[in-house]
């Protein structure tokens, strides 16, 4: 079977409120095919969100005048747990709707400042009128409806803790969680936004997996970019000189993901997940989205 991608990008993204150098910064990590057709690997690092989205959008331009196919690896949740779209009363598709809220909500400046606690605090009044489903914060930021701590478990009739996908990868965290080690919900809350102006910027070239593409492989007719979200923890390799745990990490991920690619077996990791419900499918494909190869 004939390769998907002529190249990859894996992003790690970050929710650090200054810039920030290691492990908070933003890793791009690239592999493509050099003049000799084999697997070359760079990376390029952003002390700051706004510096990485200039550097990611320069890579995908540049991969576009090459005229390669891209398959983009967002580090980060680009769905939230079922019912969330509904419980904010927001209309149209529940993927799409939830981003174009975020985007609306969050602020995130040039030097990192950011307000995602603020945007966690506001979804829990609007959800539940208390400290609920999000939580995590320093507490100099705690307000009524956003705790440092979790308040309680979740229970029947709450939004829940984890997406379909989520209960599929060992150590995948829960998205409600906005700080500490492990956290990743103010990746998802900043992230959005920088994919949604992706979206935007590339139009109908840029297809998101599954909510645009569905399941199996995406057709490419037309598409130059398909972004999907992926899970790079775990993923080992000798490191290489210089490098951290993070950097070995994306490295990792982007080479096994094009070495699946050169074997033809990239294709099957976008298939609908196997024992899903066709209407849990359905729910994933349009709300929640799905980690790709889970």
């Amino acid at each position: 079977m004939p390769r998907l991608f002529d190249a990859y990008v894996i992003v790690r993204w970050s929710a650090a409120s200054k810039a920030a150098a290691g492990a908070d910064s933003v890793l791009l990590g690239l592999v493509r095919r050099d003049v000799r057709f084999r697997n070359a690997y760079s990376v390029q690092t952003a002390p700051t969100r706004a510096e990485g989205e200039k550097k990611l959008a320069a890579i995908l331009e540049d991969l576009a005048r090459r005229n390669e196919k891209v398959l983009l690896g967002l580090d980060f949740p680009l769905g939230l747990p079922r019912g969330l779209a509904a419980g904010l009363k927001l209309a149209g598709e529940p993927w799409q709707a939830v981003w174009t809220q975020l985007d609306r909500m969050v602020k995130d400046k040039p030097d990192n400042t950011n307000n995602r606690f603020g945007v966690g605090a506001e979804i829990n009044r609007r959800l539940t009128g208390g400290p609920f489903p999000f939580w995590g914060c320093p507490p100099r930021d705690a307000l009524t409806t956003l705790q440092p701590k979790r308040t309680r478990e979740h229970g029947e009739g709450d939004l829940p803790e984890f997406r379909f996908t989520e209960t599929q990868v060992k150590g995948a965290p829960s998205v409600w969680k906005l700080y500490y080690n492990g956290s990743i919900g103010g990746h998802a809350i900043l992230g959005a936004p920088m994919v949604r102006r992706l979206k935007l910027a590339h139009g109908d070239r840029m297809k998101v997996w599954p909510f645009e593409t569905g399941w199996g492989p995406p057709d490419l007719e037309g598409v130059q970019v398909v972004a999907a979200e992926v899970f790079t923890l775990g993923a080992e390799a000798k490191p290489a000189a210089g490098e951290s745990k993070d950097q070995t990490e994306i490295r990792a991920y982007a080479e096994q993901i094009a070495k699946l690619d050169d074997a033809g077996k990239l294709a099957a990791q976008f298939a609908v997940p196997k024992g899903l419900s066709a209407a849990d499918a359905d729910i994933a494909r349009t709300e929640e989205g799905w980690i790709l190869g889970a």
